[in-house]
């Protein structure tokens, strides 16, 4: 499995940015990308809700994996976002 290079709230904020200003999505920008790239900071407190969300598996989810990984793996990703956020 391919590992991403970029954190989880910054992938999260960006796909948030992009459902609002994209006209593929929600928004009225047929070319959203410099937009996405230049706001996507405004949409971290939502990624960051959205990953505490995550914390706790479905259990279509939990059958499918080890809940303790995944929920080191989501805590990994909060602690990240809160160091992040102290820079």
């Amino acid at each position: 499995m391919p590992v991403s290079n970029t954190s989880l709230v910054e992938r999260i904020a960006r796909v948030i940015a992009g459902r609002v200003v994209s006209a593929n999505a929600e928004g009225g920008q047929t070319s959203a990308g410099a937009i996405v790239d230049s706001v996507w900071r405004n949409y971290r407190e939502d990624a960051v809700s959205v990953i505490r969300t995550l914390r706790e598996p479905d259990p279509a989810m939990a059958e499918a994996g080890d809940v303790e990984t995944w929920e080191r793996m989501i805590e990994a990703a909060l602690a990240e976002a809160d160091a992040e956020a102290t820079l």
